[in-house]
């Protein structure tokens, strides 16, 4: 799940935990990754609670900045391969989501 909204970044784990119950709606103790962006594009912030303890990563691109949706309120979920192209400093909105089938019935 990503944040749209840029956060500040001299938040620490504590201060982002919080930001995904408050602003996110979110259970931050679920396993989902969240992930945060500087108003500059070019560092990131994801937190992930393991099951035994909550971790912090921080990344920053040297040159270049991250691809985020538009900034409005709210969050959007990715897919796996979103989250990594992201991750990675790639332009991850040119993955296409592929439909997921629902089984159908069988008499």
């Amino acid at each position: 799940m990503v944040a749209t909204q840029p956060v500040d970044f001299r938040r620490g784990m504590n201060g982002l935990v919080a930001l995904v119950g408050s602003a996110l709606l979110a259970d931050p103790y679920c396993g989902d990754i969240f992930v945060f962006r500087a108003k500059r594009c070019d560092r990131l912030r994801c937190i992930y609670w393991d099951g035994s303890g909550m971790i912090l990563s921080t990344e920053w691109l040297e040159s270049g900045k991250f691809i985020f949706p538009p900034v409005k309120d709210g969050a959007l979920h990715m897919s796996p391969e979103e989250f990594s192209l992201l991750v990675a400093g790639l332009d991850w909105t040119r993955v296409k989501r592929k439909p997921v089938k629902r089984p159908t019935k069988v008499s």
